[in-house]
């Protein structure tokens, strides 16, 4: 059964941290491209960041770059997301998606991260 489970959101202030995690199983994790999405009340949902199946190579919005930073580790099968700086325009609902072609693609349930003073 495949799963993704993000946890790591919650409350924080404008200027903080926090470190978004998604564990996964039931797949090949170190085959798939792993990438992070978030969708804001009102707001389609939008590419944070992604990052290769090896690691080696990763895009970010440009609403992010500088701030964020994706990484994985494939002996944990988990994918990270390091949000630094967090602005109220960061708040949503985050994502982890699993993505290897042709057509195999899987998303987690979501986590919310809420900037708030």
């Amino acid at each position: 059964q495949v799963q993704l489970v993000e946890s790591g959101g919650g409350l924080v202030q404008p200027g903080g941290s926090l470190r978004l995690s998604c564990a996964a199983s039931g797949f090949a994790f170190s085959m798939y491209i792993m990438s992070w999405w978030r969708q804001a009340p009102g707001r389609e949902r939008e590419l944070v960041a992604s990052i290769s199946s090896v690691g080696g190579a990763t895009n970010y919005a440009d609403s992010v770059k500088g701030r964020f930073t994706i990484s994985r580790d494939n002996g944990k099968n988990t994918v990270y997301l390091q949000m630094n700086s967090l602005k109220f325009e960061d708040t949503a609902v985050y994502y982890c998606k699993a993505r290897r072609l042709p057509s195999y693609e899987y998303w987690g349930q979501g986590t919310q991260v809420t900037v708030s003073s």
